[in-house]
């Protein structure tokens, strides 16, 4: 068997970028739109075609995908309907102040009838005090009074004189009340002299009075009707005088809204509330304006005011993006003010949230964010569902509360929801909400990474170019764009693929732009974005440095050089949130006359993960298959990872504990200086694993701390060998045989470049060559049996 050492042109996939038509991204044309993402734009451009019930999107993948940049800018380069679109306004409802009118208004239409009504209001606060303020009202008002008083004093006069003729006195009480007292010559009795008369005088008098008394009661009826006829005067007298100060604003305002039936309708209710209520404007300096102040609001009076929740001038598509989703950012709130100790509000303290702003557009909003805030959740489905916003005071929902409130008339809602958010969210809501799946029909899937060819790199290359036009930083030369794609396909961890993570490769630009600034460069190049990604990796990599100071110290024992027998140095991965790094193990093997039976110690001190037991097993029964088919293997094997305190996962050590167990059964010593990386499975064959690029170059850090040798390299599983992007100091050592890079597909291989016999393959009836590694275990446990 031949085992190939990997070329150099293997281990690293170059950008070469030959059809590039610039020679730096300050001719590039920029993209409007994110690479490598069609399927979430498809399933973006068919739910916002479609109008019905329930087409909302739920936009899910990583963060730093450039999800909501990629939405927002189709949102704004697609021309969508604005036909839909319309400003809100509320007035009074002049039938009942508790429940608020809505008016639906064409675009710009609700700012200009704002405008023009408190323009004719304020106008009116000046006109009507003027009015009534006249020679000509002053005078048509006595006169009807004068009228009045001359009738009431007829009419006393008459009842009074019959009363004289009879010796009674008219007279009127410290109260204000009349009443009829009997005279006694020109002066009234008294009580004394009263009783001093005859009782037949007596009786004349009380049958004079009580037939006075009846008259008197029906005068004063008559003087309430004549009271009544002058106040109705006087009401048709304001009335028309206040009807001739509005009526010329009113009629041209019917004029200038002719179009609009609805407001048709309101401006004839307001003209007939402001005529029913002229006080309101005769009493200014009153509470009306007192109350405005207390509200911060205009000194007019607010019964007159149009409350315009949603202005929509410019008539431009709404694509509202929404940071803190709380109820009332999101559906609006009534707000308070308070009056002389008194907490009150009215229509005109109604405000508007999200849902409002965006009506007829586009809401975007981060899913965990909506789920973290209580009640969004609810208020949101019901919106969706109800297909309408109603201010529904939270506070009343949650308290007793008897304070007064408003219920102001709901506005329909036409809307697309944009939730973005992970997997985890996704399925949590998919489980546990049924109406979730009714709401959010369509899902916009973002892909991690696109396939890395001549034409994806080009487009990668105009990506880039619209990052650096965005933020105005300096142009990248071709070999600073090719190092860029390069690092994505890196990122990706595959030679084919470039990663979709688009935070990283703009964070990575804003950095290799700050070092050629720093430089005083008139371009980022390749050397400037290189200096930003150890930068970059400088400040992440306290772990690692930690991790190869046991090396450097000698507290964490390895050999990179020389033999020895069951043992093998392995490679694992080691990562934080940020940073991900590669470093050797020692695995041991040990046996012991037994049962045939593995022992994994990571797994009986519970250090050891589910999936690397799984590997454990794995080989264990590939052992028995090469050793134990005739008869029980008499062996009981312990395997271990030397130094690790730590939790253990993972199926990635299987081949190198197969190596460590299989050296420690035939006595043959493995090559300390190689590591090995790679699981397998009960047929011996290599499968691939996670983190191959750190964990070679973990393994040659190490050996340069601890000498370097020609001799040194790796074994990895030959399908991992797409998977290679590795450090150029890697590759040059590669590439002047200071190390080496073998791949394999099966772990007879691996047993062979450790130990520099061939592993061996069975005869028909079970037994190996003697010469080879298999053949001489087989040997040793054949005379332990016997």
């Amino acid at each position: 068997m031949t085992i190939q050492r990997l070329e150099v042109s293997q281990l690293y996939s170059a950008t070469e970028l030959e059809q590039l038509p610039s020679k730096s991204t300050k001719e590039l044309a920029p993209i409007d739109e994110i690479v490598g993402q069609e399927r979430a734009q498809k399933a973006v451009e068919f739910a916002m075609s479609i109008k019905e019930k329930g087409y909302n999107i739920y936009a899910i993948g990583h963060n730093g995908l450039g999800k909501r940049t990629m939405v927002l800018r189709y949102l704004n380069r697609h021309k969508n309907d604005v036909e839909n679109l319309f400003d809100w306004c509320y007035v009074t409802n002049f039938d009942n102040n508790r429940t608020p009118k809505v008016l639906k208004l064409p675009c710009g239409v609700g700012s200009r009838l704002k405008h023009d009504v408190e323009k004719m209001i304020a106008k009116l606060v000046v006109a009507m005090p003027l009015a009534f303020d006249n020679e000509l009202y002053i005078s048509r008002t006595d006169k009807l009074k004068m009228q009045l008083e001359a009738k009431q004093a007829t009419e006393l006069e008459s009842i009074s004189k019959e009363a004289k003729d009879q010796n009674i006195s008219l007279t009127v009480t410290t109260q204000g009340d009349y009443q009829f007292v009997a005279m006694n010559g020109d002066d009234l009795h008294t009580e004394e002299s009263f009783d001093d008369l005859s009782v037949k005088e007596q009786e004349r008098f009380g049958a004079s009075i009580d037939q006075l008394e009846v008259k008197l009661r029906n005068m004063a009826r008559l003087l309430t009707e004549l009271e009544e006829v002058y106040s109705e005067k006087i009401k048709k007298i304001n009335d028309d005088v206040t009807l001739e100060v509005i009526g010329h604003f009113i009629k041209q305002l019917k004029e200038d809204y002719a179009t609009y039936p609805e407001l048709k309708t309101y401006l004839t209710d307001l003209q007939k509330d402001i005529v029913e209520n002229a006080d309101i404007f005769l009493e200014q300096g009153n509470e009306q304006s007192e109350i405005a102040a207390a509200s911060l609001d205009k000194k007019l009076p607010r019964r007159y005011k149009v409350n315009l929740l949603v202005n929509r001038t410019a008539c431009e598509f709404p694509v509202v993006v929404e940071e803190n989703p709380n109820y009332h950012s999101l559906f609006g709130y009534i707000e308070t003010a308070t009056f002389k100790g008194t907490v009150f509000t009215d229509f005109s303290l109604i405000r508007a949230g999200s849902f409002h702003r965006a009506n007829g557009g586009v809401l975007l909003m981060d899913a965990q964010k909506v789920l973290e805030q209580p009640y969004v959740w609810d208020g949101l489905k019901r919106a969706l569902r109800s297909r309408q916003l109603s201010f529904t005071s939270l506070e009343k929902e949650l308290t007793l509360t008897g304070a007064v409130s408003l219920d102001p008339e709901p506005i329909p809602l036409d809307i697309k929801i944009i939730l973005f958010g992970d997997y985890r969210t996704y399925q949590l809501l998919q489980h546990y909400d049924p109406e979730f799946s009714e709401l959010f029909r369509v899902t916009a899937d973002f892909e991690d990474e696109m396939k890395r060819t001549v034409d994806s790199e080009l487009h990668y290359a105009r990506f880039i170019s619209s990052v650096v036009h965005d933020n105005n930083m300096l142009h990248c030369d071709r070999k600073a764009i090719a190092r860029i794609i390069e690092h994505s396909s890196r990122l990706a961890g595959d030679q084919n693929k470039i990663s979709l993570h688009s935070a990283n490769i703009a964070n990575l630009l804003r950095e290799s732009n700050y070092v050629a600034r720093q430089a005083n460069a008139n371009l980022i190049r390749a050397s400037h974005v290189e200096e930003a990604l150890e930068n970059q990796e400088s400040r992440v990599s306290r772990l690692k440095d930690a991790v190869m100071e046991g090396f450097i110290n000698g507290t964490t024992l390895i050999h990179t050089e020389g033999e020895a027998v069951g043992q093998v140095n392995a490679l694992s991965v080691l990562s934080t949130s940020e940073y991900m790094f590669g470093a050797p193990n020692r695995i041991t093997a040990t046996t012991c006359y037994g049962e045939g039976e593995v022992i994994d110690i990571e797994r009986s001190v519970d250090l050891g993960g589910s999936i690397h037991s799984k590997g454990v097993m794995i080989l264990t029964a590939y052992l028995a298959s090469v050793f134990g088919k005739t008869a029980k293997v008499p062996l009981t094997t312990t395997i271990t990872f030397e130094q690790s305190y730590g939790g253990v996962d993972g199926d990635s050590a299987s081949m190198a504990e197969f190596c460590a167990v299989v050296s420690a059964f035939s006595k043959q010593p493995n090559r300390q200086d190689i590591a090995i990386t790679g699981s397998m499975n009960q047929f011996g064959e290599s499968q691939p694993i996670g983190g191959v690029n750190e964990k070679i170059e973990g393994f040659f850090d190490v050996c340069a701390i601890k000498g370097r040798s020609s001799t040194q390299g790796v074994i990895i599983p030959r399908s991992n060998m797409h998977n290679l992007m590795l450090r150029q100091d890697v590759v040059k050592a590669v590439e002047r045989n200071e190390f080496n890079i073998w791949a394999i597909d099966h772990v007879t291989e691996a047993i062979e470049i450790f130990t520099g016999k061939q592993a061996g393959v069975p005869s028909d009836e079970g037994s190996y060559p003697i010469d080879t590694v298999f053949g001489i275990a087989q040997a040793k446990l054949n005379a332990l049996r016997k």
